[in-house]
């Protein structure tokens, strides 16, 4: 019998974390699940790896042809797997190590909940053992989790992150694939703020993962690097089209964190200040006329 979780990791270039990822999913406790591998095009040997360290019929390797981002990677992967029958998805990125109990807690806040939910996210931990700053759940537009939901044992929120998701196919159908459009960056949010409008969606504690990020930071344009100042252009452009569905409330988040990325990179920014201020204002105008289409399983 075909198992009824498959779990979509996308990768690029990073074959060492990749390799511990697979090996987490594939120790979980009581629940197996199959690996569908989506690589972006890896020209570090990761497709050999796979291969010759994952032999077994649970694995299945994709290669993109081209690099299509992390949310074109989730769009490709979440579609393969809804359309060859599984009934749920399970989403992380290539450095997420989920805890041997991780799939297992999600199945038991399911019973809890008598399936009655749209996605279940766990808990993303550092290297360290602290809360993964970059994966911090959102109960509302403007609020994140806290450790009043931390310390309960199932907790309401609005959008997350794709380290360790857990989403139902039926609700997939219904509602759309991520958008690959957005490339990078706000992509979950998109999706998860998509799902939790028609359904009841949950953080649960007691699932865990680590997020092996290198540096355990938020996303913070003003202290980044310079040689990434241009890939800051698709979360200023991907934002407006995300938070523009919410309405004024919606709008007004979009017109704060903007305001406060630019006095931000003004005060802490050494250098290329007036690049990085022109890379927010031009996202935030294209984000203005950007309409990509939600696509279906089907299309």
């Amino acid at each position: 019998m075909m198992n009824n979780v498959a779990a979509v990791v996308v990768t690029y270039n990073r074959k060492q974390l990749l390799n511990q990822c697979i090996g987490k999913i594939l120790n979980q406790k009581e629940y197996i699940c199959d690996v569908y591998i989506i690589d972006n095009a890896s020209t570090d040997g990761t497709e050999e790896m796979v291969r010759n360290c994952f032999p077994v019929p649970r694995i299945f390797y994709f290669n993109t042809g081209v690099n299509l981002g992390g949310a074109g990677g989730f769009q490709y992967g979440v579609k393969k797997a809804v359309l060859a029958g599984y009934q749920y998805v399970w989403m992380m990125d290539d450095d997420t190590l989920p805890e041997e109990n991780a799939l297992l807690e999600l199945f038991e806040a399911d019973k809890k909940l008598n399936g009655n939910w749209g996605f279940l996210s766990s808990v993303a931990y550092w290297t360290d053992g602290s809360i993964c700053r970059m994966n911090i759940q959102k109960k509302d537009i403007f609020r994140h989790v806290g450790e009043k939901e931390y310390q309960s044992g199932i907790a309401p929120i609005k959008m997350c992150s794709f380290v360790s998701l857990l989403v139902k196919s039926e609700v997939i159908k219904k509602l759309g694939l991520p958008i690959r459009e957005y490339f990078i960056w706000t992509d979950d949010y998109e999706f998860t703020g998509r799902i939790s409008k028609n359904y009841p969606c949950y953080m649960i504690p007691a699932s865990r993962a680590v997020h092996a990020m290198k540096i355990h930071l938020r996303v913070n344009f003003a202290r980044d690097d310079d040689s990434r100042i241009d890939r800051y252009h698709y979360i200023y452009r991907n934002d407006v089209h995300c938070y523009r569905q919410y309405g004024l409330a919606g709008w007004c988040y979009i017109f704060l964190k903007d305001i406060y990325t630019v006095l931000d990179i003004l005060i802490h920014s050494k250098t290329c200040r007036m690049r990085k201020i022109k890379t927010v204002f031009l996202g935030f105008i294209e984000g203005l006329r950007f309409c990509p289409e939600i696509r279906t399983v089907n299309e």
